[in-house]
């Protein structure tokens, strides 16, 4: 936009020769006021804190005029047209008509969120040119004014006193403490902080803030025990997350009393110690008396009787006396049982009061049960192949394994039952004391051959078992092996009801030994 423009001006005859000039001219645009003031940053949000001193700046409006500013055309004067809402007075702020700057005009006192109707004001804020004078355009624009909260409330109880009751045993919140705050609920200088201050020495209790109601929820999180204590009494402090205004303190309504009773319910018998334990031999004899269990009632006051009984017994061992807690054994306690887990077994027992109704209490009873020597050792494998014509005479690698433990397993004595065996034509040599090499002495025929093998363990007394090797000598010809013509076995049945015999009864026979 230009306001003024310098031309050159001539005058020339119909030939175009100059007659005179050129001359300068200079041509003025003078402004008209054709445009009107407008406000082009909004939104214009201003804030200012309750309780401000008279005359505090809350914000600045200014407008924009396109006419010269070197005239009054964009001259501009500032004046609010219109507030609301209009109490506690309809002149709650002042425009700087030149700066444009709105500030308040009301006491402190009036400026009190808490008891104004809404904390927000709307001003019709309006610019005029031409120096404010009738005569000039004006434009509008609207500002909003938040009056902003501060902690000049405390909060309060609604109840100087609060009641509760809670089940002895239970956890969880047992009740809900109300506040008041004429504060900002959007604010910390509205949001509560409880604390207890007295009467929670065992940290049974803790309290919480509801966030969405202000309110203050006691719970018990640590099992409270009737016969402990019947009755608690709890003294709460509640406080705002902002610092109170330095002419604002916590009175005697932000602290509240609460008093719980507790409810006595009838608790289960409680076995002690749990778990019990014991250690016996395997093999003791039928009803021996293992322990006495012992179970209490944790309601002292209301002396109540005990019942015991078995609760889980996985492999029908024991027994339990239902008035004094016995336990005997009504069949063999057998370590090697599938029931037995790392020579322990376990079992459980009920104590049972006389409530009504009535309570259970659980206890469980380890078993350690010590090895004795009462399995036989075994060997494996049990059935084996040689050729006929074999150059190396070795038949088998027998292995022994026991059910019990040391010292009434290996060493391992490995043996040939002599008695029902043809000389110098087996022989057993022992390679640790766990294995032992079986051997031919010379070639056999082709057939099926039962070779008794007597296995004795380190217990004391040691176990014997005798068990048959079924040998098979196969034809081995053009590196093909034939055993389904091996023939008949060369013992025979008066001999191996011999050798049953002889395993059944563990009888000791004197053998060739290695």
């Amino acid at each position: 936009m230009f306001s003024f423009c310098s031309l050159f001006v001539e005058t020339t005859d119909v030939n175009g020769k100059t007659l005179e000039g050129p001359v300068p001219l200079e041509v003025i645009v003078i402004d008209q006021n054709d445009n009107r003031p407008i406000f082009r940053e909004g939104p214009y949000i201003g804030h200012v804190m309750e309780g401000s001193p008279t005359g505090t700046t809350v914000m600045r409006m200014t407008a924009f005029d396109a006419d010269d500013p070197a005239t009054d055309n964009a001259l501009l004067r500032y004046n609010i047209r219109q507030q609301t809402p209009d109490k506690p007075s309809p002149n709650m702020f002042y425009i700087d008509p030149e700066k444009g700057d709105i500030v308040t005009v009301v006491s402190p006192a009036l400026l009190d969120r808490e008891t104004l109707e809404n904390p927000k004001y709307e001003l019709i804020i309006e610019a005029q040119d031409m120096a404010g004078l009738d005569v000039g355009l004006t434009g509008t624009a609207t500002a909003t004014i938040v009056i902003d909260d501060k902690n000049d409330h405390s909060p309060k109880f609604t109840r100087k006193e609060f009641q509760a009751t809670v089940e002895e045993g239970a956890v969880g919140v047992i009740v809900n403490l109300t506040v008041e705050d004429k504060d900002d609920p959007t604010t910390g200088a509205w949001r509560a902080v409880y604390t207890i201050i007295n009467g929670n020495p065992g940290q049974s209790f803790e309290i919480h803030t509801n966030p969405q109601t202000n309110e203050g929820m006691l719970s018990v999180v640590k099992p409270l025990d009737y016969e402990i204590s019947a009755f608690h009494t709890l003294l709460i402090k509640v406080e705002n997350e902002d610092p109170l205004v330095p002419d604002v303190s916590y009175g005697p309504s932000s602290t509240a009393t609460v008093h719980i009773t507790v409810l006595d319910v009838n608790e289960g018998p409680v076995f002690y110690p749990d778990p019990m334990t014991v250690t016996k031999q395997e093999n003791i004899a039928v009803s021996s008396v293992l322990l006495t269990v012992n179970a209490t009632d944790p309601d002292s006051l209301q002396h109540q009787t005990i019942r015991y009984s078995v609760y889980k017994d996985p492999a029908g061992w024991l027994n339990i006396n239902p008035i004094n807690g016995t336990v005997d054994t009504t069949a063999a306690l057998d370590r090697e049982s599938p029931f037995v887990h790392n020579s322990v077994y376990t079992a459980l027992f009920l104590a049972i009061d006389s409530g009504n109704p009535p309570a259970t209490g659980t206890g469980t009873l380890l078993i350690t049960l010590e090895d004795v020597n009462d399995n036989a050792p075994f060997i494996y494998p049990t059935v084996a192949e040689v050729c006929d014509d074999a150059k190396n005479l070795s038949v088998v690698i027998l292995g022994a394994s026991d059910m019990d433990l040391h010292p009434n397993t290996d060493p391992f004595k490995f043996e040939i039952h002599k008695p029902t065996v043809p000389d110098k034509v087996w022989k057993i040599s022992k390679i640790n004391n766990t294995h032992a090499l079986v051997s031919l002495l010379q070639n056999l025929n082709k057939a099926n051959y039962n070779l008794p093998i007597m296995v004795t363990d380190s217990g004391k007394p040691p176990m014997t078992n005798v068990t048959d090797l079924r040998v098979q000598v196969c034809s081995c010809k053009n590196s093909k092996v034939d055993c389904n013509a091996a023939g008949t076995p060369h013992l025979g049945l008066t001999s191996l009801l011999l050798l049953l015999l002889l395993s059944i009864a563990g009888k000791w026979v004197d053998p060739e030994r290695v």
